[in-house]
C-alpha cells in the first residue's frame, strides 16, 4: 500500500509541476476574460429578455389599474341610478383588477432585483477586463525582473569576471617582463642619483 501511495504522490508531483511550467499566466488571464465575455454575452440577452418583460409588466399594471379606476366610476354611476346589483359587480372587477394589479407589482419588484443583479454582473465583468490589462502588465514586469535576476545571477557574470582577471594577470606578467629587461639598464635619473 505504501509503494502505491509514494507512486501516486511522485506522479502528482510531477503533473503539477508540468502544468505550472506549461501555464502562462497572461494567457490563463486571455483565457479567463474570454470565458467571461462569453458570459457577458449571456447575461446581456437575459437583461434584454428581463428588460422586455419589464416594460410587458409595466404596461399590464398600467392597464389593470386604469381598468380598476374604470370600473369604479361604473360602480359609483350605477350607485347614483340606484342601481346596486350592478354597483355591486362594478366593485367586484374593480377588485380583480386591483388585484391583478397588485400582483403584477410583486413580480415587477422581483423582476427589478433581477436586472440590478444583472447589471452587477456586468459590473463586476467590465471590472475585470479592465484589470486584465494591469495583470498582464505586471506579468510582463515580473517576468523581466526575474529574467535580470536570472542573468545576474548566473555564472556569466562570474565567468567573464574571471576571464577579465586572468587577462589582467597576462598584461602584468607582461609589464613584469619588459620591467625584468630594463633591470641591467641604468637610466638616466639613476646615472645623475649617482653623482
Amino acid at each position: 500500500m505504501g509503494i502505491f501511495s509514494r507512486f501516486t504522490d511522485i506522479v502528482n508531483s510531477n503533473i503539477n509541476a508540468l502544468l505550472d511550467k506549461a501555464e502562462d499566466p497572461e494567457k490563463m488571464v486571455r483565457l479567463i476574460i474570454q470565458e467571461m465575455e462569453d458570459t457577458l454575452v449571456e447575461v446581456r440577452s437575459a437583461s434584454a429578455k428581463t428588460l422586455a418583460n419589464k416594460k410587458e409588466i409595466v404596461s399590464q399594471i398600467n392597464k389593470y389599474e386604469a381598468d380598476a379606476n374604470d370600473w369604479q366610476m361604473k360602480a359609483e354611476l350605477a350607485l347614483s341610478k340606484d342601481r346596486d346589483d350592478l354597483a355591486r359587480a362594478a366593485l367586484q372587477e374593480r377588485k380583480k383588477s386591483a388585484e391583478a394589479a397588485e400582483t403584477l407589482t410583486n413580480e415587477l419588484t422581483v423582476v427589478e432585483q433581477q436586472i440590478s443583479k444583472l447589471q452587477d454582473e456586468i459590473d463586476k465583468l467590465a471590472d475585470a477586463k479592465s484589470r486584465q490589462k494591469t495583470i498582464i502588465m505586471r506579468q510582463k514586469t515580473v517576468s523581466s525582473r526575474l529574467e535580470v535576476k536570472r542573468t545576474l545571477d548566473s555564472t556569466k557574470v562570474d565567468s567573464a569576471m574571471g576571464r577579465f582577471e586572468q587577462y589582467e594577470r597576462k598584461i602584468d606578467d607582461l609589464e613584469s617582463q619588459v620591467d625584468a629587461y630594463d633591470l641591467g639598464k641604468k637610466i638616466l635619473n639613476d646615472e645623475f642619483a649617482e653623482l
